[in-house]
């Protein structure tokens, strides 16, 4: 039995239409200038309290006003704001029904990736889902995955037997740092050179060869 765990942004689905228009929201109640959509899709991925620091050096202290703001334009519309990758919901019914164990890892706040998981009916292939409190406590993804492991029942013996899925460094880094490799995607925001920079284990081009490389696993 294997251990697939995914993260969600960049990974399942594609939120950037609505994440930057919810950065773009925080930014005008701040008074900051909007810059090009591209080059706030640093957004996806890494929790928020960090990318408004390290983007626009909003004080880690104001960075629940500034979420605040994110979540006043993202709870109501740009949640919805999203698209999920063709042949995703294929893969996760075969990884379910192989008898791999799927598991949601994010850093999104869990109420949030529970409502994208229902919207898109892809709840039902989950045997376990995680994300962050609203509060964003889960500064790095080895915390959860540590928490994933032990709300689990898994040991250090069974580490070898589980893979996160997912498509910026943070992700990789993340694996590695709780002792499990790390698959990195390329449809998402990352890139090559960001994953192999990273030391990703193995790298999908798209859904296809990440479905190949999963279900060929034993």
């Amino acid at each position: 039995m294997k251990y697939v765990l995914f993260d969600l942004d960049g990974t399942l689905t594609d939120p950037g239409l609505g994440i930057t228009n919810s950065v773009m929201h925080a930014l005008d109640r701040f008074g900051i200038e909007k810059p090009p959509r591209e080059e706030l899709y640093c957004f996806i991925g890494p929790p928020l309290t960090d990318s408004f620091n390290k983007k626009f050096g909003i004080p880690v202290e104001r960075a629940p006003e500034a979420i605040g703001y994110f979540r006043e334009y993202f709870a109501e519309k740009g949640i919805l704001e999203n698209e999920i990758y063709p042949g995703i919901p294929e893969l996760l019914k075969a990884l379910h029904e192989k008898g791999d164990k799927v598991v949601l890892a994010t850093a999104k706040p869990l109420r949030f990736a529970k409502r994208i998981l229902d919207y898109f009916d892809i709840a039902k292939w989950f045997d376990y889902v995680a994300g962050n409190d609203m509060a964003e406590t889960y500064m790095k993804k080895s915390d959860l995955l540590r928490d994933i492991f032990a709300a689990l029942g898994l040991g250090e013996n069974d580490l070898a037997d589980c893979l996160m899925v997912g498509d910026r460094n943070h992700d990789v880094d993340g694996a590695h740092e709780a002792g499990i490799k790390a698959v990195g995607v390329l449809y998402g925001y990352g890139g090559r050179d960001e994953l192999e920079a990273a030391g990703a284990d193995f790298i999908a081009d798209d859904v296809d060869g990440l479905a190949k490389l999963l279900l060929a696993a034993d």
